[in-house]
């Protein structure tokens, strides 16, 4: 019994390793794998953003980067009236605390680099906590993402800090 023991801590402190390096290499990558946080993007062309986000509206997911820490990830993404929003839902929940460390990065550098289909676009993110574009943004996100539920739920949710909610703007 010992000895099986002994093998399965050694082999839980294997998988443990292997994930630890894996994770470390991601900070070199060139943009985030799937879930996983990447580097700063090292390929893609400079372009302005467009005035018009609308060609996103059904677009699932983006890239984007953060200038402190040079991290990359992926995001889901909301239009209304041609803006373009990202939100990150969960803040107040202990997986969220653990899981979702980009936003706590804005306050101090708020520029970002969003890669969509290759071109970077140097933007600011400028985060609400009330106003009139927060419901129908949130609507928006419940419609793509959960089916027309209430999703990430009310304006209430952004109000107390469940859910940040930022515009990406010029820089």
């Amino acid at each position: 019994m010992k000895s099986f023991i002994n093998k399965l801590g050694f082999g839980v402190m294997g998988i443990l390793a292997v994930l630890a390096l894996f994770l470390l290499a991601m900070r070199f990558t060139d943009g985030p794998i799937a879930v996983f946080t990447g580097g700063p993007f090292t390929s893609g062309t400079t372009r302005d953003a467009p005035d018009d986000w609308s060609y996103l509206k059904e677009r699932d997911l983006i890239e984007f980067q953060t200038m402190s820490p040079a991290r990359s990830r992926v995001v889901w993404l909301a239009v209304h009236d041609s803006r373009l929003f990202i939100v990150s839902g969960y803040m107040n929940t202990r997986p969220g605390a653990i899981w979702k460390q980009w936003p706590h990065y804005i306050p101090d550098d708020d520029r970002i680099i969003l890669r969509i289909d290759d071109n970077l676009y140097e933007q600011r993110l400028k985060r609400f906590v009330e106003g009139p574009e927060v419901q129908p943004v949130l609507n928006e996100l419940s419609r793509k993402y959960f089916g027309g539920s209430q999703g990430l739920g009310s304006s209430a949710s952004v109000t107390n800090g469940d859910t940040w909610m930022y515009e990406v703007v010029e820089r």
